[in-house]
């Protein structure tokens, strides 16, 4: 899942595969047996050279994120570094010691929530995800942290997003994120035709604007699906402009920036194809891989965002898209070309 943007540059970090379940949309194949995750040195070098670089806001997504022993450290660097801070989890495993971990040092809790429970549970191929999930939420709250829910959007469930949004104000949440179920990882072989199609994308659109003028001030709103005319009128946000990268720092050239938990750094979301990525900070930093991709494979990702741009900005019969998702396959084509 994307983390909680707050339009200002995130660097992503997936500390960890390891997680308490085998949800069937996982994008990074995470489960129990998983043991892929990086040092806490590694990370806390990573923090550093992230907010010297530009970066405002430290996202750490999973696996299951409170499964790594060290989060606690390394939410207190990001704050020590300025950094704002976001936990993505999926609420099962929010005890009153991990809690204790997150509480201070956490400005957003992200939790994992896909529609009634027998559809969360469903996605989350566990028949006690939902009820474990909600039983801990009195204790987010009693916590302080700000939180909210990330809705993923399928071909069929957009009818659940009303009541997703009432259960997520009725628990106080401050955030209702839809985001688009994409094919890759897991879903890719067990959720194949249930990405929403541009159809469903049409009525997810209308069905946030209306919950956006419902709920107001109470739930910030957020849709991760583009509209074709923003992305014509501002093509600086999707990468398509012409920069100038010998004047700007990292984070002023690519954000989100991902980094996977076996070390790996790649622009914009979990999977996108090394051939564009900055390498490996498994015996680099962050500081040292910057100025290397700025140099040369920066044009590569430059030319690619302009040609899915010029896609985006073609004629078609509805008018709304999953850019992540169609930047991310076409860097994987572009790399097995």
């Amino acid at each position: 899942m994307e983390a909680v943007c707050f339009g200002q540059p995130i660097i992503q970090i997936h500390p960890t595969r390891r997680c308490n379940l085998r949800c069937l949309h996982c994008y990074s194949f995470s489960a129990p047996e998983e043991r892929d995750q990086l040092s806490a040195e590694i990370l806390l070098d990573l923090l550093t050279d992230a907010a010297a670089l530009g970066y405002k806001v430290a996202s750490f997504s999973g696996g299951e994120p409170v499964l790594y022993t060290d989060l606690g450290r390394l939410l207190m660097r990001a704050k020590d570094l300025g950094l704002r801070t976001t936990v993505t989890s999926n609420g099962m495993l929010l005890d009153d010691r991990r809690m204790e971990m997150l509480a201070g040092h956490t400005d957003v809790l992200a939790i994992s929530l896909d529609g009634l429970p027998e559809s969360h549970n469903k996605m989350r191929a566990s028949g006690e995800a939902f009820e474990r999930m909600q039983a801990n939420l009195e204790r987010v709250r009693r916590s302080g942290i700000a939180f909210g829910f990330i809705f993923t959007l399928t071909e069929y469930n957009v009818n659940e997003i009303d009541w997703a949004a009432r259960f997520a104000v009725e628990q106080g949440a401050c955030l209702f994120q839809i985001h688009p179920l994409e094919e890759v990882g897991r879903a890719s072989q067990l959720l194949v035709g249930s990405r929403p199609d541009e159809m469903e994308s049409a009525f997810a659109y209308l069905e946030a604007e209306r919950i956006r003028q419902v709920y107001g001030s109470r739930l910030f709103v957020q849709l991760d699906i583009f509209h074709r005319e923003l992305v014509k009128r501002f093509p600086a946000r999707f990468y398509a402009d012409d920069a100038c990268p010998e004047s700007l720092q990292l984070a002023d050239l690519v954000t989100p920036l991902v980094v996977e938990a076996d070390g790996n750094v790649v622009p914009l979301g979990y999977g996108f194809a090394r051939r564009f990525g900055l390498g490996s900070i498994a015996g680099n930093r962050l500081k040292d891989l910057a100025p290397q991709w700025i140099r040369g494979s920066y044009s590569l990702f430059r030319q690619l965002c302009r040609d899915v741009y010029a896609e985006a900005c073609l004629p078609a019969d509805l008018p709304f898209l999953n850019w992540y998702e169609m930047i991310g396959a076409r860097s994987a084509e572009k790399a097995l070309g």
